[in-house]
């Protein structure tokens, strides 16, 4: 089937979902022309993009009915599964033609699902998840991850475009999110790795500041340190990726790797810390929260 180009003129958007990525990344579609209805579980939430001119829907069905693009992003699988596949979800209300993107992080299974679905109705659903956190959203530089059939995914090129720097279609429905999965393994191993070297540094009594000069930039580099090793070294843990979303995506990689019969020590032990540090009351922190776990097992709290 062929699907039309995007267009600010003759494209009206639709945007469930909007957290910390999704305010952003819908604003910032708006701001390129394009005409947004939106939905929000807590409509407070959404309040700064209907100032800015988005029209109010009861439902994520009702933006699908109004939209010939629809994107969500959410929280968990239950709440991907609600929003696309529910009796007001998207594609109860989605027309022949018009195109379903999910952007949160979830499972490859239900993004297969998603699409058989939408090809029951003549919709065409991409999984398309995102990296790069509040500070990616914001300034339209995300990575995103793209599963789903080629036409449909040309047409939505030029909004992808807006929201991300790096965007790159992986294959058919479901490797958009198993992408993801890797890029969730990498990072779960950077940021155990960024946590211990700033505890390392801490004690050893060298200045942080001055140690992230000479480490960030060399072979030890990586977008964590240099995003979220000057948070954590300010003990600044608000979220740019909640805790606990992150244990989500890391259960997901974990079943996953365990389906495949893959043995991944380093996905095991960082679940393993991140689930401890969810249990301990920091689900609502930024990932870089890690530091609090590991501060505590070695007998003293992260500064402040």
């Amino acid at each position: 089937m062929e699907y039309k180009l995007t267009t600010p003129d003759e494209t009206r958007i639709g945007w469930v979902g909007t957290g910390v990525m999704g305010l952003s990344m819908c604003r910032n579609l708006m701001e390129a022309g394009y005409q947004a209805t939106i939905f929000s579980r807590t409509k407070a939430k959404a309040q700064t993009l209907l100032d800015a001119g988005a029209t109010w829907a009861d439902s994520p069905r009702e933006v699908a009915e109004a939209s010939d693009v629809s994107f969500a992003i959410v929280g968990m699988p239950e709440d991907v599964h609600s929003v696309f596949l529910g009796d007001e979800g998207l594609l109860a209300g989605a027309s022949a033609g018009s195109i379903v993107v999910d952007m949160t992080t979830s499972k490859p299974e239900l993004a297969v699902r998603i699409d058989e679905a939408a090809k029951a109705k003549s919709v065409a659903a991409i999984d398309a998840p995102v990296s790069g956190g509040d500070v990616g959203a914001k300034s339209g530089a995300l990575s995103i991850m793209i599963g789903g059939e080629a036409d449909a995914v040309a047409a939505v090129q030029p909004l992808f475009d807006v929201m991300g720097k790096t965007v790159v279609h992986q294959g058919p429905a479901g490797s958009g999110q198993h992408t993801k999965m890797v890029n969730q393994i990498l990072v779960a191993a950077g940021m155990l790795g960024v946590c211990e070297s700033l505890l390392y540094a801490l004690k050893s009594g060298l200045d942080l500041q001055t140690v992230l000069k000479s480490v960030s930039s060399g072979a030890a580099g990586s977008w964590a340190l240099s995003n979220l090793g000057p948070r954590i070294i300010e003990g600044n843990f608000d979220p740019g990726f909640f805790v606990e979303h992150f244990v989500k995506d890391l259960n997901i990689a974990f079943e996953e790797s365990s389906r495949m019969g893959l043995k991944l020590r380093g996905l095991e032990l960082a679940r393993e810390l991140y689930i401890e540090l969810e249990k301990a009351g920091f689900g609502k922190d930024g990932t870089q929260a890690l530091q609090k776990t590991l501060a505590r097992d070695s007998g003293f709290e992260w500064p402040s």
